[in-house]
């Protein structure tokens, strides 16, 4: 069995704002290629968060995925009960929608949000319960995700932990290859 962490920049660090944004569509893209690489590698476990953003992107890719490759299971994991009742409505059902169609939804803890500890314990969750970690991440523009870069690169000192970063580079590179097939697939019709 192995199992990734997928994380990463929430959708407001990317200025993401709605489903149709080119740029969601060029990281869906980009998770779709790496996901695939993965499973045909041996990962047959995804678990992410439920972060708006990278996290509940990575789980509709890999839901996506299982048409191909039904050997695919999504676990979201949230670091404490009623995670994410502070959005606003429409954020709030999809990601009710998402957590029913996983094939695994927990919180860490029980408890409701209640201070910093249930975040790093979270993150010892994350990392002692999965092989490696993908992270959309560039450590030129830092946000939110630096706290798991962080707590990566400790764990990996100490353990076989391989991470691999998704940086403004690659997302770049993606968006080229991205255009070019977009471009390709017009001039062909």
């Amino acid at each position: 069995m192995s199992r990734l962490w997928l994380t990463g920049y929430r959708s407001y660090e990317l200025g993401i704002f709605g489903s149709q944004d080119p740029k969601l569509l060029v990281i869906k893209a980009t998770l779709k290629q790496l996901l695939i690489n993965k499973i045909e590698n041996g990962t047959d476990w995804l678990i992410t968060g439920g972060q708006l953003g990278t996290e509940q992107w990575a789980a509709e890719v890999g839901l996506d995925l299982k048409a191909d490759y039904p050997e695919l299971k999504i676990a979201v994991m949230t670091p404490f009960a009623e995670f994410g009742s502070n959005w606003n409505e429409t954020n709030r059902g999809l990601y009710a929608q998402l957590a029913s169609r996983v094939d695994f939804h927990q919180s860490v803890s029980e408890q409701p949000y209640h201070g910093p500890q249930q975040l790093r314990n979270y993150q010892e969750f994350m990392l002692t319960h999965t092989d490696e970690a993908v992270m959309v991440y560039d450590l030129e523009h830092e946000g939110k995700p630096q706290y798991d870069y962080r707590a990566i690169q400790r764990f990996g000192e100490q353990h076989a932990y391989p991470l691999t970063l998704i940086d403004m580079d690659w997302l770049q590179e993606s968006a080229n290859e991205y255009q070019e097939n977009l471009n390709n697939g017009s001039q062909m019709e």
